[in-house]
C-alpha cells in the first residue's frame, strides 16, 4: 500500500476583474453590503468567447504538470470537478484529455460542486494507494459568470461567484508518514434544494419545457440558495469534518500548520478560525479577490498559499469544504 501526494500545483483566473462597484452599476447593491456579508471585494469573470471551463482547467493543469516533474505521457488518469461543464454531456474530463494530448487514459467527472475538489482528491488518493494508477491529474474549474442572474432579482447570489481553475498532479509517495493521510466525505441529500439549479434537468424542467413556455420570469435555471440555512449548516459541518480528520490521525488542532477552507464566504472561514483558535497565518483565504469559485476555490487557494511560501515540507495541511448537495469533506495532508 502506498500513500499519494500532491507533486505539483497550478491555477488560472481570467484577466477581467469585476469589482463590487462594477456590480453596483447593473444591480441594486453596493461595496459595503457585499463586503459585510461575504468579505468579497472583487472577482474574475471571463469575457464570453475567450475562455471555457475546460480551457481554464487545461491552463492550470499545464502549470501543475510542469511543476510536478511528471512527464505529460506519464499522466494515467484525469479527474475533473465542476458544476459548469462546457457541454451538458460529455463532461470536461475527456476534453482535457484531448486538449493536453494525453494518451487514451480514463477521464472522470465529479459533480459535487463546492466540495468537488476534495472528493476528487479522495478518489485519486484511493486509486494511487491501491496501485491502480500512479500519476493522476486533478482539476477544479468553473465558469459561473455566464449563468448568473445579473439583475436585482439575483443579486443575493450573483455577487458571490467568480470564474477560475486550479489543478494538482497527485502521484505515488512511498513514505507513508507523508502525503494524503486520510480523507473524509459526507452528504445530506435531504437539503439538496436549499442550494441548487433546478433546470435544465431530466427529472423536472428540460430544455423543451423552457423553450415551449418561454417565460421571462422563469428562475429555475438560475442558482437558488437559502443563504442563512446554508451558512448555519456550513459552519457546523466544517467543524465536524475537520475534527473527524484530526481524530482519525491522532492529531490535535495545534498540529495544523495550514487550513485551506473552501472559499464560500469569508464569514464562514472566520467563524471556523475563531472556533479552532487558529492564528491568521494558519488559515488561507483569497475569496476577497476571487469570490466563490466553487470546485476551483480550494486548488486556487492551495496553489497561492504554496507559491507564497506559507506551506513547507513537513507541514500539516487541512483541506475542508461544504456545499450544494449538501456534500462536505476534508483531506488531511502531511506536506
Amino acid at each position: 500500500m502506498y500513500h499519494s501526494k500532491i507533486a505539483g500545483l497550478g491555477y488560472f483566473v481570467p484577466e477581467n476583474i469585476v469589482t463590487n462597484d462594477d456590480l453596483s452599476k447593473i444591480m441594486d447593491t453596493n461595496d459595503e453590503w457585499i463586503q459585510e456579508r461575504t468579505g468579497i471585494q472583487e472577482r474574475r469573470h471571463i469575457v464570453p468567447g475567450t475562455e471555457t471551463t475546460t480551457s481554464m482547467g487545461v491552463k492550470a493543469a499545464r502549470i501543475a504538470i510542469e511543476r510536478s516533474g511528471v512527464a505529460l505521457e506519464d499522466i494515467d488518469f484525469v479527474i475533473f470537478a465542476t458544476l459548469s461543464p462546457d457541454y451538458y454531456f460529455p463532461g470536461p474530463g475527456v476534453l482535457v484529455q484531448r486538449d493536453l494530448g494525453l494518451n487514451t487514459v480514463g477521464a472522470l467527472d465529479i459533480r459535487n460542486q463546492c466540495s468537488g475538489f476534495v472528493y476528487a482528491v479522495s478518489i485519486a488518493d484511493q486509486y494511487i494507494k491501491t496501485g491502480m494508477y500512479q500519476n493522476i491529474l486533478v482539476i477544479g474549474s468553473e465558469v459561473q459568470s455566464t449563468g448568473l442572474d445579473m439583475t436585482d432579482r439575483g443579486r443575493s447570489v450573483s455577487v458571490i461567484f467568480g470564474d477560475g481553475a486550479g489543478a494538482a498532479v497527485m502521484t505515488r509517495e512511498e513514505d507513508v508518514t507523508k502525503g494524503i493521510l486520510s480523507t473524509h466525505l459526507h452528504s445530506e441529500g435531504q437539503h439538496a434544494e436549499e442550494l441548487y439549479v433546478k433546470a435544465p434537468g431530466m427529472g423536472g424542467r428540460w430544455i423543451t419545457d423552457i423553450l415551449t413556455e418561454n417565460d421571462p420570469n422563469d428562475e429555475s435555471y438560475f442558482p437558488y440558495m437559502n443563504g442563512q440555512f446554508v451558512f448555519k449548516n456550513a459552519v457546523s459541518r466544517f467543524a465536524e469534518v475537520i475534527n473527524e480528520g484530526l481524530e482519525a490521525n491522532h492529531l490535535q488542532v495545534s498540529d495544523i500548520n495550514m487550513l485551506i477552507p473552501h472559499q464560500a464566504n469569508l464569514r464562514i472561514a472566520q467563524f471556523i478560525q475563531k472556533k479552532f483558535q487558529l492564528e491568521d497565518h494558519q488559515v488561507f483565504n483569497n475569496i476577497q479577490k476571487y469570490g466563490n469559485t466553487t470546485a476551483a476555490s480550494i486548488p486556487i487557494a492551495l496553489t497561492e498559499a504554496w507559491e507564497q511560501g506559507k506551506i513547507k515540507s513537513g507541514d500539516l495541511v487541512v483541506l475542508a469544504a461544504f456545499g450544494s448537495g449538501f456534500t462536505w469533506g476534508s483531506a488531511i495532508i502531511r506536506w
